[in-house]
């Protein structure tokens, strides 16, 4: 949240010069305030454990959010009862008349896969379109940030001849991006996928910019230069033991995975992992929330789209 300052006091200068957020006076006191409306298209298929995990980030601010949840109706989930969907989960009919501050749209166990053989690509090319006139700022996770790409500028995935499986070190490319206030030079985030978007493709799109990459993982954050959408090409969102227990799933299942990288203690799988990254994924989806929805949107939804 900003800090209100008086009208001309000289430190706002410093400040500014700083990348810290303030906001004068008369700013404040013509804010209108309202909860945020922010919907989910969950396509994971532990849809509770994730919209576990997402609700914990997106409540870590003082901000109000009106949260709704979103299924395809094009693929039925095996993992979660129906009794669960539908309380708690709409279809894309029930909400498309809707305006929202913010989507995410999370990642999906379908990377090797063309995007056209996904059994809801259709329906998800149809959201994401929707959401160009529908939605103020679009966060994309994981499959959902290579799927974005390739809908939106037409960037390719590729497949990658292992798994990036593991918690790796990022680097800040442009720490004075609101996005990226507050976190470190270097920092840690988890990735799990067998797909890759490449550097090179996104530097020939100038509407874009890479905000964040890895050595070992490749680009990790990349923001469309208006930041109306993001991409996010790891699992910040992931608990201490997701990745554990993606590695003992396959393992159990006699496929074949390695060790996930710099995550067991002394990579010994009987040890308890440790959580690196807590710290940076609430900043990401708070800074998010903040600067490029709360701050950006509005007042009047249906004002987004004209």
């Amino acid at each position: 949240m900003p800090i209100k300052i008086p009208q001309g006091l000289p430190a706002a200068a410093v400040l500014e010069q700083e990348y810290i957020f303030t906001i004068d006076e008369i700013r404040a006191n013509t804010q209108d305030i309202r909860p945020l409306k922010i919907v989910v298209l969950n396509l994971m298929p532990t849809k509770i454990v994730t919209e576990t995990q997402l609700t914990r980030l997106l409540s870590n601010t003082p901000l109000q959010v009106d949260l709704t949840l979103l299924r395809t109706a094009t693929y039925k989930s095996t993992n979660t009862s129906e009794e669960h969907m539908t309380a708690f989960y709409k279809s894309f009919d029930e909400i498309k008349q809707n305006k929202y501050d913010g989507l995410i749209i999370t990642g999906a166990p379908v990377e090797n896969l063309d995007f056209w053989d996904v059994d809801y690509w259709d329906e998800l090319c149809e959201i994401m379109e929707w959401s160009k006139h529908n939605v103020y700022s679009v966060f994309h996770i994981c499959w959902a940030a290579q799927a974005g790409l390739y809908y939106h500028y037409g960037i390719p995935k590729y497949s990658l001849d292992k798994k990036v499986f593991g918690v790796f070190e990022h680097t800040t490319l442009l720490p004075t991006h609101p996005l990226l206030r507050g976190f470190d030079e270097m920092f840690y985030a988890p990735h799990s996928r067998h797909t890759e978007v490449r550097e090179k493709d996104i530097k020939r799109c100038p509407e874009l910019e890479i905000l964040a990459k890895s050595e070992k993982a490749g680009v990790y954050i990349i923001a469309e230069k208006q930041c109306r959408m993001f991409f996010v090409t790891g699992h910040s969102e992931y608990d201490y033991d997701t990745l554990s227990k993606e590695y003992f799933r396959d393992l159990d299942r006699g496929l074949p995975i390695e060790i996930p990288y710099n995550y067991f203690p002394d990579d010994n799988p009987d040890k308890t992992p440790k959580n690196k990254w807590r710290s940076h994924a609430h900043l990401l989806f708070a800074n998010w929330l903040n600067y490029f929805v709360y701050q950006r949107t509005p007042y009047d939804l249906n004002e987004i789209g004209k």
